[in-house]
């Protein structure tokens, strides 16, 4: 079988393999891509159990300012030999006995060391807040990034669709000269081997979109069976997209200190460990507490004067204890392990001091790296679209060549090769600084619009 009739089958596979039944596809945009990925994804998810976590140990340290109430049933039977409680003789019985205390205790003053623990956990639950919000933004700028990716590899597959149809076209025309004999038939060998090179080439950019909607897929916590179809916009340079000159590297990131989550997390962050450390120092000096109790108790055993034993109810109105008073605790030594806290304390401080300095850092070398590749990258736009309307020309003049038998198949292959990486080249570039400019805006703005 001829190399042609290879590709050619190759050609009729593709064409009924992208046949599609003739009703309206349920087709996704950046917009419901996002807003599903807020409600399914697994990481925004656990973001959220870790605020909610914070949440409740807000509530507990809350609670604990409550004093604190506890209740005791006890009972019990024995039998042998006792002392009798009417002679003191030794005897042999058994006896049932119960007995039940209620116990109060709340703290009068230790220090604050409660009030600032509840503080620090106020900012840790407020910190979760907007690491929430990061987490969202990322997912958003995430699924915006795989949205791009999607675009980009579908405008691919048209390029390799238009070299294929290119190479096929001058394949047919070739085929005719062959016969007429006004060209030797190694031109159209030359020419079958660039259409099944094309066509792998096709092949290879319809699995790049396969993986990036795969990729998508993952960001969106979407089961693998159900299709996806982008809404691609008419025209990717209509995307609204800020100029660079208003995007200066120091004033975004002036910006971002205000917006990104994470230097206000970062902020709180230190705040709680300030207060966690006071509410350690607190537990150095005395504390004081009110105390009190309720008791009474019931026994089997328990005989009158008149040698009957007491009802139930008496017992436990005869028995029944109350007492009331103020404790002071006073540490003196425990192992240094107090000591040991506040110290461990007063460094988390400064440790999340340096954790702050660390991401503010990294978010300035993140923007002003995103600046130079943005730079980069419409320079090597401008610089690949003035590319391709120099290879479209040299293109155009070799087929008027090539068709009159001017020009040999090697050197036109290599003319049309070279407008076919032009094109693939200004395309990537394209899509590369759209996507180096909405990084900047998104550093900017916490935002992403496509």
């Amino acid at each position: 079988m001829r190399i042609s009739q290879i590709a050619g089958f190759f050609l009729l596979f593709c064409f009924f393999a992208n046949i599609t039944p003739a009703v309206a596809q349920d087709t996704w945009s950046l917009k419901r891509c996002v807003d599903y990925a807020m409600e399914n994804s697994i990481t925004v998810k656990q973001q959220e159990v870790q605020k909610r976590l914070a949440e409740l140990t807000l509530q507990q340290s809350r609670l604990s300012m409550i004093p604190n109430f506890n209740g005791n049933v006890n009972a019990g039977y024995s039998d042998g030999r006792i002392a009798s409680i009417q002679d003191n003789a030794y005897i042999n019985q058994s006896i049932f006995n119960a007995s039940g205390q209620l116990n109060m205790s709340g703290d009068l003053f230790n220090w604050f060391s409660k009030q600032n623990l509840i503080a620090a956990n106020r900012y840790d639950v407020a910190s979760n807040g907007f690491l929430l919000q990061k987490a969202r933004n990322d997912l958003a700028f995430n699924v915006a990034t795989a949205f791009l990716q999607i675009l980009l590899k579908n405008e691919q597959v048209k390029v390799n669709e238009v070299q294929v149809n290119q190479t096929l076209s001058n394949l047919n025309n070739t085929k005719k000269l062959v016969i007429a004999g006004s060209v030797p038939e190694s031109n159209q060998a030359d020419l079958e081997a660039q259409l099944a090179q094309d066509s792998t080439n096709l092949v290879t950019a319809q699995n790049d979109v396969i993986l990036a909607i795969l990729q998508m897929k993952a960001y969106l916590n979407l089961s693998f069976e159900i299709p996806f179809v982008p809404e691609i916009p008419e025209n990717i340079s209509s995307l609204p997209i800020t100029p660079l000159a208003e995007m200066a590297p120091e004033m975004v990131y002036s910006a971002a200190l205000t917006s990104y989550p994470l230097v206000k997390s970062d902020e709180l962050r230190i705040k709680g460990a300030y207060r966690s450390y006071r509410s350690a120092v607190g537990q150095l000096f005395p504390a004081l507490s009110l105390v009190g109790g309720l008791s009474t108790s019931y026994a089997n055993n328990f005989y009158g004067i008149d040698g009957k034993l007491i009802p139930f109810n008496k017992q436990l109105d005869n028995t029944f204890g109350k007492n009331i008073g103020l404790s002071l605790r006073i540490p003196l030594f425990n192992g240094y392990q107090q000591r040991t806290a506040v110290s461990k304390a007063k460094v988390n401080v400064y440790n999340m001091e340096l954790t702050r300095d660390l991401d503010n850092q990294k978010l300035r070398q993140d923007i002003y790296t995103a600046h130079a590749n943005a730079v980069a990258a419409l320079q090597k736009y401008n610089a690949s679209t003035t590319g391709v309307m120099a290879a479209q020309k040299a293109y155009d003049f070799a087929t008027k060549r090539f068709n009159i038998g001017l020009m040999n198949t090697i050197d036109y292959i290599t003319t049309q090769t070279r407008l076919f990486k032009a094109q693939i080249d200004k395309v990537s570039a394209q899509y590369d600084y759209i996507f180096k400019m909405k990084l900047l805006e998104f550093y900017r703005d916490q935002r992403i619009s496509l």
